[in-house]
């Protein structure tokens, strides 16, 4: 058993699958989703866990070269606007419309709980050397 880190069996084995240039979609729980991509919902109850919490934990974990966000998130969450900006330097913002269609080239999909709009972000896997 692990002793940190992410525990879900499902993320902590999908995360080490990935390799450079891979797109991983964190999203809250309306964006929807599209077919291709592998999914790890950890949707529980409407925001549980928040978007915070599981992008946090992923950047703890992740080596990210690249973000893209909904322009939409700046004005309707201002919340996670922030939280973004806070984490990528050279945040990408892309119509919302726009965001749906990168995220079928993703290659993990990851659901959290969070009930406000816009909490999506696509990253893209760098790596550690």
């Amino acid at each position: 058993m692990k002793r940190t880190g992410i525990l879900n069996r499902h993320l902590s084995g999908a995360l080490a699958e990935l390799g450079h240039g891979d797109g991983v979609l964190v999203c809250d729980a309306g964006m929807p989703i599209p077919d291709g991509p592998r999914v790890v919902d950890l949707a529980f109850r409407a925001g549980v866990p928040s978007f915070a919490e599981v992008l946090e934990g992923l950047l703890e974990e992740l080596v990210v070269e690249g973000a893209t966000a909904a322009s939409e998130v700046r004005e309707a969450n201002p919340a996670a606007a922030s939280l973004l900006t806070g984490h990528f330097t050279r945040l990408a913002y892309v119509p919302h419309e726009e965001l749906k269609k990168l995220s079928a080239g993703a290659r993990l999909v990851i659901r959290t709980g969070e009930a406000r709009p816009y909490a999506n972000v696509l990253l893209r896997c760098g790596v550690f050397f």
